[in-house]
């Protein structure tokens, strides 16, 4: 039986799936650091095995989306600079980068992946649960209750980030 323990620092894989095109993902360059090789090693691994990444397994981002990113986590702000296009894996190709990359880290660290993966599936699933149990319990009971019914569900919405803007802003003055 595997040990428990983790290899890699709590949460970070957990930081690192992103949600593109309707799908959960993580960026190559996640997976590089946590399966412990570099960006470009894990690329050439993907270019010479291209039969084993399906679109359902991995796509490469397109530029806007690559800067969406880039806004959007700070951990990525240094593909802002990088003139490649980096690559998405799904659970699968996650699974199948490691089997590519075959060096024990990545095999110990795609456990990890998976279990993560896993865990993001419980919580979303936990939450359309429980979703499903109000619109039963709102059925049951009668019209004064609406209120606390719509307060429930404000409440199981995530909060939006806000965005801050940094920097000054040039006021316009009226001629």
């Amino acid at each position: 039986m595997s040990d428990k323990k983790s290899i890699i620092p709590e949460g970070r894989i957990e930081n690192s799936i992103l949600i593109i095109r309707k799908e959960k993902v993580m960026l190559g360059n996640d997976l590089a650091v946590i399966y412990g090789v570099t960006a470009k090693r894990l690329n050439e691994q993907v270019k010479r095995n291209r039969h084993r990444f399906p679109e359902d397994f991995m796509f490469q981002l397109t530029k806007s989306e690559k800067a969406e990113v880039v806004a959007n986590c700070d951990h990525l702000k240094r593909l802002k600079y990088s003139p490649n296009l980096p690559y998405a894996f799904t659970e699968h190709g996650a699974i199948m980068l490691a089997a590519v990359l075959n060096s024990s880290i990545a095999v110990r660290a795609s456990i990890e992946v998976v279990r993560a993966f896993v865990r993001l599936r419980q919580i979303l699933s936990s939450n359309a649960e429980l979703a499903r149990k109000l619109v039963a319990l709102e059925k049951k009971y009668d019209v004064q209750f609406k209120v606390v019914f719509d307060t429930i569900r404000q409440l199981m919405i995530p909060p939006e980030k806000s965005k801050s803007q940094i920097g000054f802003r040039s006021i316009k003055k009226d001629k």
